[in-house]
């Protein structure tokens, strides 16, 4: 029960932090926008309209997250076993790149069968090249931030090409490979939007990587080694697996992103698919403190911050690079966790001795 108990608080206090955090990032970006020569109230207002204020703008928010909640789940995962990936950007675009190529050219399957076939070819090619980062750190003690930013390079130019030279579409005037078959499409979950079954897959998918960080041997394998590697490897954990399996999931959810962006809003690949949405996984594992469960709910306000963007553009004159300052902003304050964690005691300890004073004060007047 004690055990429990301090899981409780923990997970309690990891919510305030992060709460905190992104208060704190609103708060210095208000200031940014007033000293800029803005309205802060005026762009929350247009972002949070935008984004929430109406049907339109929450099925908007969702389709926005569903990209988010793939990339934030690959840096989580790997984070779990203190692994950096920086490469979900290159992994996006080569799980964009095999799907959108399986889902133009294999023919005569049925609609399910072939998008579920385009979906999973793209989740193993970007964990294919999560396990190559993963073999250079276990081999040649490479460094994997380093890794992962030079492959986004070569294979964000190496798609591109493809879309260029070998797998560009007849007669096209832009970059691009054949649109896929309709068989290979995901399902539209409301009509006229870019919000498809991509999302229902994402939720899943945290669900089973909550389940088997909590429920399974291997899953306290990767807390083990998150925690202390040392320890772990004196307990007899095999680390080199662990790390090759787990930077395998981390690549295959970059490769669902990929996957979604070709098959349920381009329906094809094209160049420059990804406005960042691997680097921005960062941000929303870090606000989700790189729990799975925690990303559903931060992708989905990151999401709404890209979403309510898209009119803040349209809308007024306010430069939309200010969402991207907010994001960063919530990276710097949840990677203070000591200045978080600092805050949060002081206000608790000042609420417990409010209730005691109040206790003592009611005592006297009885």
């Amino acid at each position: 029960m004690k055990f429990i108990g301090t899981r409780y608080r923990d997970g309690v206090k990891d919510f305030l932090i992060s709460l905190l955090a992104f208060t704190f990032a609103l708060f210095v970006g208000a200031i940014l926008i007033q000293i800029s020569g803005f309205s802060a109230i005026d762009t929350y207002k247009a972002i949070f309209k935008g984004s929430l204020g109406s049907t339109k703008g929450i099925v908007l928010s969702l389709s926005q997250a569903t990209p988010l909640l793939f990339t934030g789940l690959a840096f989580a995962i790997a984070f779990r076993v203190r692994l950096i990936n920086t490469g979900a950007e290159g992994q996006l675009y080569t799980g964009a790149m095999v799907s959108a190529l399986i889902g133009a050219y294999i023919v005569n399957l049925s609609p399910f069968l072939h998008s579920s076939l385009a979906v999973i070819s793209g989740m193993i090619a970007g964990g294919m090249i999560g396990i190559f980062m993963g073999y250079l750190k276990i081999k040649f003690k490479a460094n994997e931030v380093i890794i992962g930013i030079m492959l986004n390079e070569i294979l964000i130019l190496i798609t591109n090409w493809l879309s260029t030279g070998p797998f560009k579409a007849e007669g096209s005037p832009t970059s691009q490979t054949e649109r896929i078959l309709d068989s290979a499409k995901l399902i539209k979950t409301v009509p006229k939007s870019q919000l498809t079954t991509a999302i229902l897959i994402g939720i899943a998918m945290a669900i089973l990587l909550e389940f088997l960080l909590r429920k399974t041997s291997l899953g306290y394998e990767i807390r083990v080694i998150g925690m202390n590697l040392r320890a772990a490897e004196t307990a007899g954990i095999n680390v080199s697996r662990v790390y090759l399996f787990t930077i395998f999931v981390s690549g295959a959810m970059a490769g669902l992103a990929g996957a979604a962006l070709s098959l349920g809003v381009h329906y094809r690949f094209i160049e420059g698919i990804s406005t960042g949405f691997g680097f921005s996984g960062i941000s929303v594992a870090a606000l989700a403190q790189y729990s799975p469960i925690g990303v559903l709910f931060s992708s989905f306000l990151f999401g709404s911050l890209k979403a309510g963007a898209m009119t803040l553009n349209r809308t007024t004159a306010i430069p939309i690079e200010f969402v991207s300052v907010i994001q960063a902003l919530v990276v710097v304050f949840v990677a203070a966790p000591k200045l978080m964690s600092t805050i949060i005691d002081k206000l608790s300890k000042r609420i417990s001795n409010m209730k005691n004073k109040k206790e003592s004060d009611d005592e006297v007047l009885e």
